[in-house]
């Protein structure tokens, strides 16, 4: 576990702002491990992460907010402070298809996805083994279409009591409400099975087949209220030809959910993607 903050910011882009972040985190003795900036041209916008070691660190930081305010009001800032050593609280969502949820389940385990995972949520009972097999707490909610409202608030409330902070859904095939991702704004990381915005919705292999595309992908995205139309953090795609059948397709995009996933939930708990308008910028 690293101990470190993170301080991300986004405000109108003028002169002087990397200036005076650096002279303010110089005074109180920071070293700047981590620094990157983006300029959007167009919206006028300037937006920066800033990691620095926190031993040395002279400013206290419960007084960062207190310390920083004149700065941040100066240039307009809309910011927030993270720290690494505070890892987060991920709630795995899942239902049939469990290749994307053994995935980030090795990955934890493995120490290459740093935080806590309380619990899995499912509405089939298919992925139980794995939760048994890393000793996860495992919370079987059927989604009857009938009943869709009473599920929700009986997820909601398992992810309140384990005071959850990041949603992660692993393939789980169902269409949140806006009342459950409004509460967890930009804090819900959904995979889609193609390259959005092409064949939104279901069956997008099923679709991408009978239309005879040569290029199959996935798209990690945070979740919206409306379908698939939230911010995109990540995507990949991989070649394929008149000779792959629809299996193929299936088989082949199955790795790359695994890997816009895995990349998209990583960079999250890093603290590395800002969001502005519908778009997203991830820091290296």
């Amino acid at each position: 576990m690293k101990n470190t903050a993170v301080l991300l910011i986004t405000c109108p882009d003028r002169k002087g702002i990397v200036a005076g972040v650096g002279e303010f985190l110089y005074r109180h003795d920071a070293n700047i491990l981590h620094a990157d900036q983006h300029q959007d041209a167009e919206r006028g916008l300037f937006l920066m992460r800033v990691e620095w070691d926190l031993a040395g660190f002279s400013l206290d930081p419960s007084e960062f907010p207190r310390r920083f305010a004149p700065l941040a009001d100066r240039f307009e800032m809309r910011w927030r402070l993270e720290r690494s050593d505070h890892p987060l609280r991920v709630a795995l969502f899942v239902s049939k298809y469990d290749h994307c949820l053994m995935d980030l389940l090795y990955r934890h385990q493995t120490g290459e996805i740093p935080c806590e995972i309380p619990l899995i949520v499912a509405n089939h009972p298919d992925a139980e083994r794995w939760a048994i097999f890393y000793k996860i707490p495992f919370h079987l909610i059927p989604v009857p279409a009938a009943a869709k409202a009473e599920a929700e608030r009986a997820q909601l409330d398992l992810l309140a009591a384990h005071k959850i902070d990041l949603v992660v859904l692993a393939r789980y095939m169902q269409v949140l409400s806006s009342e459950f991702v409004n509460k967890y704004p930009q804090r819900v990381i959904n995979v889609h099975h193609s390259f959005l915005p092409a064949f939104v919705g279901a069956k997008p292999y099923h679709r991408a087949f009978e239309r005879g595309v040569k290029l199959i992908g996935a798209t990690s995205h945070y979740a919206t209220a409306d379908l698939d139309e939230g911010p995109i953090i990540e995507q990949d795609v991989i070649r394929i030809s008149h000779r792959d059948g629809l299996e193929d397709l299936i088989e082949k995009g199955r790795d790359l959910e695994k890997m816009v996933l895995s990349r998209a939930v990583r960079w999250h708990i890093d603290h590395r993607i800002l969001v502005y308008d519908r778009k997203t910028v991830v820091f290296d």
